[in-house]
């Protein structure tokens, strides 16, 4: 890794599994750096616990990870297929001085990232990522390594999963169950393939499940919260209360309701923000999302008399803002939802678990408890881009967003950015006309593909 390089991203290190930096190489070193950045004085014995999903490549890193830690002196834990969420548990729970996470999220099985907690189970702040870059970068680390008789350790752990089930479920009020309610359950043949109907089950629900038969390659391909239009068939089929997707590791859900209608992250944000505020537990006297959360879910706020911060998009963004502030309550569209009174990051079953406890306490549906929502049409265009210049350095691309502005008269939002982790801009368009946000979006779109050489 030459000097300068960047290899974190806004969801920590990602890329194509075995293509740089996602190699073997990259992960050891890696793992030395965390185990030396995150050391602690008086030499007290440290352990970094390590987690994966599904994917094929998850062994290769896996091991890789594991020889760097142990390289420092270093103990490790392995737990094998384990949600995100649920290593942020893992890591407070069992007291870990780290936790490393070692998935793509909702991406294909060829892609894997990287990514770290701290001991509270937080991810780590961008100063200390910069910290790991530097001492990779530096080339110090082969002189860091521990003496023969103080290499690290590693033993693997059988009893993960149910330590995860068992917080999963007090999460859930005690005095309400899914005794009588049917849910259909897309694991995404991710991580939570084994967790999530345990769950479900144990707590009295019917579960039909789908995408849990992991081969190392299917994670996430047809099923999961990128494909909703298959947990809402299958809602329809068997007559479902509810339909849940989660995505590869289980840190986002996508939820149906029992009209096989697709409710996404505003939608249950302005539901919970309604359910905490009225019961007294909402704190901040806001909810924290995104610039991508869409105007319909400030509209719902402002109406409950809360105010709606936006953050960039990625969740630790919306949780450094929630901890900044004291809010409780945060999320993203996209199923990221962010329960600060249960767990340090977003958490697709516990997002689950919040929306049907809402529906047994008061005994309705979710197509009533989500009716009234009104969402602004918003069109997202993604373009393929050679390289990512500044925006603001694109003088034509400027101008046409100008125009575009002046024409929605403080009607809408055009947002631009480019994915933290794939060769892409994203442009978003929001406004009353679908018609002609949309074609706004793709004016817009043409115009930063030829300002940026993509295809």
């Amino acid at each position: 890794m030459s000097r300068g390089e960047k290899l974190f991203g806004t969801d920590g290190v990602r890329g194509i599994a075995n293509v740089h930096p996602m190699t073997a190489e990259v992960a050891l070193a890696l793992g030395q750096a965390i185990a030396h950045v995150l050391r602690v004085p008086g030499g007290e014995r440290r352990r970094i616990i390590i987690g994966k999903d599904t994917r094929l490549s998850g062994y290769l890193f896996e091991d890789a990870l594991a020889a760097g830690i142990c390289s420092m002196g270093v103990d490790v834990i392995q737990v094998g297929p384990m949600p995100t969420p649920g290593m942020a548990f893992l890591a407070q729970d069992m007291r870990c001085h780290a936790g490393v996470m070692i998935s793509a999220s909702h991406n294909p099985f060829h892609d894997n990232g990287i990514k770290f907690f701290s001991s509270d189970g937080f991810k780590l702040p961008d100063a200390v990522e910069e910290e790991i870059e530097a001492l990779i970068a530096s080339g110090e680390l082969s002189d860091m390594r521990a003496a023969p008789d103080e290499i690290g350790s590693a033993r693997r752990i059988d009893d993960a999963e149910g330590r995860y089930t068992v917080f999963l479920k007090r999460s859930f009020p005690r005095d309400l169950s899914l005794e009588g309610l049917r849910v259909v359950l897309d694991c995404a043949n991710g991580a939570a393939y084994k967790v999530g109907p345990t769950v479900l089950q144990e707590l009295g629900a019917e579960v039909f499940a789908l995408g849990v038969s992991p081969d190392g390659r299917n994670i996430n391909a047809g099923f999961g919260s990128l494909h909703p239009d298959r947990t809402a068939a299958r809602v329809r089929e068997v007559r479902a209360d509810v339909g849940i997707a989660l995505d590869g590791d289980a840190d986002r859900a996508v939820l149906v309701d029992e009209e096989g209608r697709v409710v996404d992250g505003d939608e249950l944000l302005a539901l919970f923000a309604r359910d905490l505020h009225e019961s007294g537990r909402l704190r901040g006297g806001k909810v924290v999302g995104t610039l991508m959360s869409n105007l319909g879910l400030e509209k719902a706020l402002a109406n409950m008399g809360l105010g709606l911060e936006r953050t960039a998009v990625g969740d630790r963004y919306v949780v450094e803002a929630m901890r900044r502030d004291g809010c409780n309550l945060g999320g993203e569209q996209s199923g990221h939802m962010i329960f600060l009174d249960h767990n340090t990051t977003g958490d697709g079953l516990v997002t689950a678990l919040q929306t049907l406890a809402i529906m047994r306490r008061k005994q309705q549906s979710l197509s009533s408890l989500v009716a009234g929502f009104e969402r602004f049409p918003q069109v997202l265009v993604n373009v393929q881009v050679a390289e990512k210049r500044p925006i603001e350095e694109l003088p034509a691309f400027m101008q046409t967003v100008e125009r575009a502005e002046k024409e929605l008269d403080g009607g809408g939002r055009i947002l631009v950015r480019y994915s933290g982790t794939e060769p892409k801009a994203r442009v978003m368009v929001e406004g009353e006309d679908e018609r002609r946000i949309t074609e706004l979006a793709n004016e817009l779109a043409g115009e930063l593909r030829r300002a940026l050489g993509g295809d």
